[in-house]
């Protein structure tokens, strides 16, 4: 077991705007952690809405109130949770996910282990029930090297998993403010992490909870900020993985023409992951051009 004092500050960084109605369900399992050394950050990019109520409503000297104009880019809003963060190391949480109680104690259990970066699965939970859809956020033991799997198989790891140490994100000069960067901007700081340590520990438990619902679904084309997150790479790659990962980014696009009706850009995007693409990506892109073809 555990002895908390002999454990380091955690602080956790919770961005958010206008998400009154669950920034509450998010900071009651802080407050329920089995893991008591912690600090909770939230950064309110000027929310409209009763978010200051919620918070005040907990009155813990522990939570710490921030307010910002990100102006669109969370990056700005994270940036300012960990330049205010006192613990060695950084915990984000969405602000509409939520942790299971024993998540940071769990974590804090490889604390002294040779690691900078921990992350973990999450449950999908979703405002309306779909059936046949995924109910856990998967993810996968990365293989070294770390940067090279990121890049080529994608990204495997949920903001809402990590904890990382506050070092390593200085290092790396925080988390990239560009807006072309807003939706990958989290992949793109794994990446740079990965450029420069290999520590990276996958802990295959539930720990939290992913929320799906109608106000964070992304109108906005990801491969984009895809392309934009990982060409700084490209360097480092052969032929074989450059083409896996263009697959990857086609995909995306593909899925997003595939969605706005856009069906001529998404055939030419699929068919080109049908034909260089991950097995699971195949499958997917094969689906979709079956349905242009027949609708």
């Amino acid at each position: 077991m555990l002895d908390n004092k002999f454990f380091p500050l955690v602080s956790i960084v919770i961005p958010t705007y206008n998400y009154a109605n669950y920034l509450g369900r998010a900071l009651q399992s802080v407050l329920d952690q089995t893991y008591k050394n912690w600090e909770a950050i939230v950064i309110d990019n000027h929310s409209t809405d009763d978010t200051s109520k919620v918070i005040d409503r907990y009155k813990n000297p522990r939570i710490k109130h921030i307010k910002i104009n990100n102006y669109g880019v969370i990056a700005k809003s994270r940036n300012a949770g960990i330049l205010a963060a006192k613990g060695e190391w950084i915990a984000f949480l969405d602000s509409d996910d939520w942790w299971v109680a024993d998540k940071l104690r769990t974590c804090a259990e490889y604390f002294n282990y040779q690691v900078d970066l921990i992350y973990h699965d999450l449950e999908i939970i979703r405002s309306e029930r779909k059936f046949f859809k995924r109910k856990l956020v998967k993810t996968r033991k990365l293989k070294k090297s770390i940067l090279i799997d990121l890049l080529v198989n994608g990204n495997a790891i949920s903001n809402s998993s990590v904890i990382v140490k506050k070092k390593m994100l200085e290092k790396i000069d925080l988390i990239d403010e560009c807006k072309d960067l807003v939706a990958a901007e989290d992949y793109n700081t794994w990446l740079k992490i990965a450029n420069l340590t290999d520590q990276f520990l996958y802990l295959p438990k539930r720990l939290g909870y992913y929320f799906i619902h109608e106000q964070n679904v992304s109108k906005k084309d990801i491969s984009l900020s895809m392309r934009q997150a990982t060409y700084k790479f490209l360097s480092i790659l052969d032929n074989k993985q450059k083409i896996k990962l263009e697959s990857n980014i086609r995909y995306l696009s593909g899925r997003f023409n595939y969605l706005n009706i856009n069906y001529n850009n998404a055939k030419k995007d699929l068919l080109f992951t049908l034909r260089n693409g991950a097995f699971s990506l195949r499958l997917k892109s094969l689906f979709m051009i079956l349905k242009i073809i027949l609708r």
